[in-house]
């Protein structure tokens, strides 16, 4: 059965210009993907420009679409995946005609920016991957903000001294002014230098040790010290680790021991580290070749 097909359409007043302002808003979202990328990077701002190039795309084709290719009310049976010969003729037609919308070159120049600059845009964050980049993320993941003479501070951002570490208590410590830093969570715990089986990583001060919170197995926090036996555990996969031993896993499924933190008191008599954690933090995929 075959019913009334619409015609080609003329182009409708507007049409067109609102096709080319879609695809160039497009190609400013993009460009203004790369240039904040290039920038240093702002995760928000990146999206929102994503989504604008993306958003302009699909607009301009979802109109180029609407609004100037025939549509049709063609109904028939399936009887194969060749078109029908009415429809062919149709499509010779279109793109025969001198003013198609299919040709117009104005669209089709507009199109061909908003998919440049989108394709250039993606190209910006392979330099992440090159030699030598700082901003790569296996190079990110191995650096933490602790280094050389920064402070050991508390959850509250207060500087700690040798002797806010009591005995057999463990405090949690952050590198001052980065406190949010994901992979920078340490603790701090006093034990008997006597009972070390093995000299912690990061060496200690009459005792006092420095370990990185996180689990090495999954990355999640190991808050759980039972006192007098050295022994920390993960309350997420039951990880078990040995302070007396270099904070070495003794049960669970971590298989790399807690990096360490070396530490040192400085001239205004508040521990500082003395450089980064003695390996990365957290998940085990370090420890695969």
């Amino acid at each position: 059965m075959n019913e009334s097909r619409r015609p080609v359409p003329a182009d409708p007043p507007g049409v067109s210009r609102r096709i080319v302002l879609a695809f160039l808003t497009s190609a400013a979202g993009a460009v203004g993907f790369a240039v904040t990328y290039g920038l240093g990077g702002h995760t928000q701002w990146e999206g929102v420009c994503l989504a604008v190039a993306f958003a302009g795309l699909a607009v301009g084709l979802a109109v180029w679409g609407r609004r100037l290719v025939p549509v049709g009310g063609y109904v028939e049976e399936h009887e194969g995946f060749t078109s029908a010969p009415t429809e062919q003729a149709m499509t010779a037609a279109v793109l025969a005609a001198p003013d198609s919308p299919v040709r117009r070159r104005g669209l089709l120049a507009a199109l061909g920016v908003a998919l440049t600059a989108l394709g250039a845009a993606a190209l910006f964050p392979l330099r992440s991957l090159l030699p030598g980049d700082r901003a790569r993320p296996v190079e990110a993941l191995k650096e933490t903000p602790w280094g050389p003479d920064v402070r050991l501070v508390t959850s509250d951002g207060r500087p700690l001294r040798p002797e806010d570490v009591p005995a057999n208590t463990m405090v949690g410590v952050f590198p001052e002014g980065h406190l949010d830093a994901g992979d920078a969570p340490a603790f701090a715990v006093r034990l008997e230098p006597e009972r070390f089986a093995r000299p912690p990583s990061g060496g200690h001060l009459a005792g006092l040790v420095v370990y990185s919170l996180l689990c090495t197995h999954a990355g999640c926090p190991v808050r759980v010290y039972l006192k007098g036996t050295g022994r920390l555990l993960c309350p997420c996969h039951q990880s078990s680790f040995d302070l007396f031993a270099d904070a070495r896993p003794i049960a669970g499924p971590a298989a790399r021991s807690l990096p360490g933190l070396p530490i040192e008191v400085g001239p205004d008599g508040f521990l500082r580290a003395r450089g980064d954690f003695t390996g990365p933090p957290g998940a085990g995929f370090w420890s695969r070749p």
